[in-house]
């Protein structure tokens, strides 16, 4: 697998059309600092870190709207690729739907949002948006 970030937001998007509950992706610690930025952000119900003494498990419950079950993620891509990294400078960081949205980004800081990366003043590598 060349892009594991993409598979992770592809299994998402995928569990999400199909109506799961719950989404079972292999874990890696980049991956696990995106999950935690969900559930902070509340897109996602809840998630849990499951140790196989391999690669280790995160379970991910979707959140969706009790009434309805219209899903808390409309919309979830990728924007830096293997093939073509993006970045953003501090001054010029991504509003995603005029702040409406999250923008995930990679700094020296940690993995953190586009609101988090303009309070601290610095850029990075932009992984995905999600709104």
């Amino acid at each position: 697998m060349t892009d594991p970030i993409a598979d992770y937001l592809t299994r998402i998007r995928n569990g999400v059309l199909a109506g799961h509950k719950v989404v079972e992706i292999p874990a890696s610690n980049l991956k696990k600092e995106i999950t935690k930025i969900l559930h902070n952000k509340g897109y996602i119900l809840s998630y849990k870190f499951v140790d196989d003494n391999k690669q280790g498990v995160i379970k991910i419950a979707l959140k969706y709207h009790p009434k309805s079950k219209i899903p808390a993620i409309k919309k979830i891509e990728r924007i830096s690729k293997p093939g073509l990294r993006k970045y953003a400078d501090a001054t010029e960081l991504p509003r995603v739907l005029n702040g409406l949205g999250v923008a995930i980004l990679s700094t020296s800081k940690g993995v953190i949002t586009d609101k988090e990366a303009r309070t601290l003043n610095v850029g990075g590598e932009v992984l995905c948006y999600v709104y």
